[in-house]
């Protein structure tokens, strides 16, 4: 899968990461590769299923599974 992050300069000092297309998905590295290494796994982290999603859902809540 290819996906576009932005990586930005931040104004404390080192660099910003995210992905546009991913609602959340951020992170930050005190260097370039830093924050490239860390936006990989926070897009890991996004895309990792949850154990019990259930938890999420009250009742009468309808789960559908959706492919894209």
């Amino acid at each position: 899968m290819k996906i576009q992050a932005v990586l930005e300069p931040s104004d404390e000092g080192g660099y910003t990461a995210f992905v546009p297309a991913l609602s959340g998905c951020i992170s930050e590295g005190d260097t370039e590769e830093e924050a490239l290494t860390n936006i990989r796994e926070a897009i890991d982290l996004y895309f990792e299923p949850i154990d019990n999603d259930n938890i999420l859902c009250g009742e009468g809540v309808k789960k559908v599974e959706l492919v894209v």
